[in-house]
C-alpha cells in the first residue's frame, strides 16, 4: 500500500489589523503580514478498500481534536462533493499533530488546504474555488494557498511577497483553548484600515522598526480572556535581541521576534524556566 507523506505547515501573523464587516461575507475585513514557519503537522495518506474514510490524530496536540467534526474529516467530503476525489474513492488519513491546537497557528486551515492541494494536484484553484474552501472550511485556508509568506491585503485578497524575510520566533503557548469565534464576536469598534502599498516586489514594510508599530488588534480581547498571556507578552519582550513581542492570530500562541538564531535558542533557554509548563519553541521563517 503506497503512502504519501506531506508537511503541513503552521503560520505566524506578524500583524493583524481587523476592520468592518464586510456586508455579503458578514466576516470582518482584515489585514495582517503572514509567514509560514517551520513547525508543521505530518500528513500520511493512503488508499485503502473501504465504503468510507478513515482519519486519526495522534501526537500531543491530538486530544483537542475533535474526532468526528474537524477540518480534515470536513475538507474530504468537501473534496468529494466537488469531484475533486471520486465517490468510490477512500482513504486513510492519518495526522501527527504537532501543531498547537486553539493557538492561532493555522494548524486546522493548513491541514484542509495541504490536502486541497494535493488532491487537487495539477488542478488551477481560481478566486473562486479558494472562496468556497474558505466559506466552508475557515477563512484563513485562504492563507496557505498563495508563497510561503504573504500580505493579506483584504479578507479576499493576498499578495505574494518575493523578498524573503527571514526571522526566529520564540513561540509560546500556554495550554488556553482560544475560540477564534468568540473572540471576534468580543470585537466592540472596528478600525479603518489603511490602505498599504508595495515598492515593485517589496511590502512597505522594509524594516523591523515598521513592523514593531504594527499591531495585532485582537490582542487585548485575548489578554481580557486570559491575563497571563500580558505576562508571557512581557516577558518575551524583555528577552536580549528581541525585536517586538505579539500574539499571533485569534491566540493563544505567543511569539518574540528575533533576528538569529543564537538569540532565539538563548532566549527559549530563559523563557523554558520562566514557563515551564507551557509548550516554548523556535521556530523559524521559510
Amino acid at each position: 500500500m503506497t503512502k504519501t507523506i506531506l508537511k503541513s505547515y503552521s503560520k505566524i501573523n506578524l500583524f493583524l489589523n481587523v476592520g468592518k464587516k464586510n456586508i455579503r461575507s458578514k466576516l470582518h475585513n482584515v489585514q495582517s503580514l503572514v509567514c509560514l514557519i517551520n513547525i508543521y503537522d505530518t500528513i500520511v495518506i493512503s488508499r485503502i478498500r473501504a465504503n468510507r474514510d478513515i482519519v486519526k490524530f495522534s501526537g500531543k496536540f491530538s486530544s483537542y481534536v475533535h474526532k468526528k467534526k474537524n477540518s480534515v474529516t470536513k475538507c474530504l467530503l468537501l473534496l468529494r462533493s466537488k469531484g475533486i476525489i471520486k465517490k468510490n474513492q477512500n482513504f486513510k488519513v492519518t495526522i501527527q499533530k504537532n501543531i498547537p491546537v486553539f493557538s492561532g497557528l493555522g494548524g486546522g486551515s493548513s491541514n484542509s488546504a495541504t490536502l486541497i492541494k494535493y488532491f487537487g494536484s495539477g488542478r488551477k484553484f481560481y478566486e473562486k474555488d479558494i472562496s468556497s474552501f474558505s466559506r466552508n472550511l475557515g477563512s484563513d485556508c485562504r492563507l496557505f494557498f498563495g508563497s510561503k509568506q504573504i500580505f493579506q491585503k483584504n479578507i479576499n485578497k493576498i499578495i505574494n511577497i518575493k523578498k524573503k524575510l527571514n526571522f526566529y520566533l520564540v513561540v509560546v503557548y500556554p495550554f488556553l483553548k482560544s475560540s477564534t469565534k468568540e473572540v471576534y464576536s468580543k470585537i466592540k469598534f472596528s478600525k479603518n484600515l489603511k490602505q498599504k502599498s508595495f515598492d515593485g516586489n517589496r511590502f512597505q514594510l522594509k524594516t523591523i522598526d515598521d513592523l514593531k508599530y504594527e499591531e495585532n488588534f485582537l490582542e487585548r480581547i485575548v489578554i481580557g480572556k486570559f491575563p497571563v498571556i500580558q505576562k508571557i507578552l512581557y516577558q518575551l519582550e524583555t528577552m536580549r535581541n528581541c525585536q517586538f513581542s505579539r500574539v499571533t492570530g485569534s491566540g493563544s500562541a505567543c511569539f518574540g521576534l528575533f533576528l538569529t538564531k543564537k538569540s532565539a535558542d538563548l532566549a527559549l533557554i530563559k523563557i523554558k524556566k520562566k514557563f515551564p509548563k507551557f509548550w516554548c519553541v523556535v521556530g523559524k521563517t521559510i
